[in-house]
């Protein structure tokens, strides 16, 4: 039992580490806080496409890791 669930954590991280590191960047630094600012903030949203299905990933990748923690620190005491 424990080392399936730390196989699934070991999957889950990764999964979690690849859909971060293939997100696009959310900001332009400074420079685009203060001039693009207008634009980031009433510009069109992606709500379909590549960005939202990354997202979704990494939401649900995320909550998988840290249950998948929380439950192996409870079955190791």
């Amino acid at each position: 039992m424990n080392t399936a669930l730390m196989i699934l954590l070991a999957i889950a991280s990764i999964i979690l580490i690849i859909s971060v590191l293939l997100q696009s960047s959310k900001s332009d630094g400074l420079s685009g806080s203060i001039a693009g600012g207008a634009e980031q903030l009433f510009g069109k949203r992606k709500s379909r496409g590549y960005e939202a299905v990354l997202e979704k990933i990494t939401v649900v990748a995320a909550v998988c890791f840290i249950v998948l923690s929380i439950v192996l620190v409870a079955i190791s005491k």
